[in-house]
């Protein structure tokens, strides 16, 4: 489990040491994921004594915020993937349902979703934070919310590939300092856990080269490529091996391909495989895909056969 934040005793009273270390990958240095202070309230709020504690001078206990998530979608229902270089802006949309004394609009009003690998909200491995939603009344209770998560690749290992969840919150500050609150009584907190399920997946790449070209019909027709996904840690992008992979034809003149066999990829990710030259035609390898892994398809190759 990796802590959020620690708790530091400055001048006799309690309060809150956020960490600022960068994303590391070096070993023995432990990755603090960036977060803002409506986040860390949240947490305290769901679990003082968990990974999340915000502590501040005066004691007290945030209040339970009359606010409600419900619709909310991350990616638009789909998994996430993310490459070795490029950050992923991840669309994020939910409605928040909340009575009539809650000002959804006051400037220290936060709504957010966060996005983790763990057990829950309050105990994750990892996690970002999405930036504060911009939220639009259908209602006098109720908005059309709108959000991003920014999915850094170069902050992620690759074991953080697989499962994910999503959280929604909102805090209401209700004029207190959100980086130190004085008065914890007086902040207003809802949150709502999980609100949805995905996959956060390497990204892979997948080439086909169909030769000779061209070739005699009846005689032998070689296909190579290979697949491979990113790695998260080097940046770098490497070889999936022993993977099912669907070596396909497709007709010259038709755009239906057809399955001729599956392959397996060698240790290394490579795939080699032979088939008879018939008609013209762009042969292709597809990959389904796993939990970690997206599915792709190469681009055909193209076989003129004589």
């Amino acid at each position: 489990m990796r802590l959020r934040a620690t708790v530091a005793a400055v001048s006799g009273a309690l309060a809150l040491s956020a960490l600022a270390l960068p994303a590391a990958h070096a070993a023995g240095q432990e990755r603090v994921p960036a977060e803002n202070s409506a986040s860390k309230v949240a947490h305290a709020a769901q679990h003082p004594q968990g990974r999340s504690t915000f502590a501040v001078a005066a004691s007290g206990t945030p209040y339970k915020l009359n606010a409600t998530f419900s619709a909310v979608k991350v990616n638009n229902g789909k998994n996430i993937a993310a490459g070795t270089t490029n950050v992923v802006k991840v669309p994020v949309s939910f409605t928040l349902t909340h009575g009539t004394e809650v000002n959804i609009h006051a400037k220290d009003f936060v709504a957010a979703v966060e996005l983790y690998r763990g057990t829950s909200f309050d105990d994750s491995i990892f996690y970002f934070d999405s930036a504060v939603s911009t939220c639009t009344d259908t209602s006098k209770t109720v908005a059309s919310c709108k959000t991003t998560v920014a999915i850094d690749p170069s902050e992620l290992l690759s074991e953080d590939a697989g499962a994910w969840k999503a959280a929604a919150y909102a805090v209401a500050f209700n004029g207190q300092n959100p980086t130190k609150p004085a008065d914890m009584t007086k902040v207003g907190v809802a949150v709502k856990d999980p609100t949805n399920s995905f996959n956060l997946q390497r990204w892979a790449t997948l080439n086909t080269d169909a030769a000779p070209e061209p070739v005699k019909k009846g005689k032998t027709v070689t296909v190579t490529g290979k697949l491979a996904r990113a790695d998260w840690e080097d940046g770098k992008y490497h070889g999936y091996a022993n993977q099912p992979v669907k070596l396909q034809f497709r007709k010259s003149g038709s755009s239906t391909y057809t399955t001729l066999k599956t392959v397996k990829t060698s240790s290394t990710g490579t795939l080699k495989t032979t088939t008879t030259a018939t008609v013209d035609g762009y042969f292709r390898y597809a990959f389904a895909g796993t939990t970690t892994t997206p599915a792709t398809t190469a681009t055909g190759d193209y076989v003129d056969v004589k």
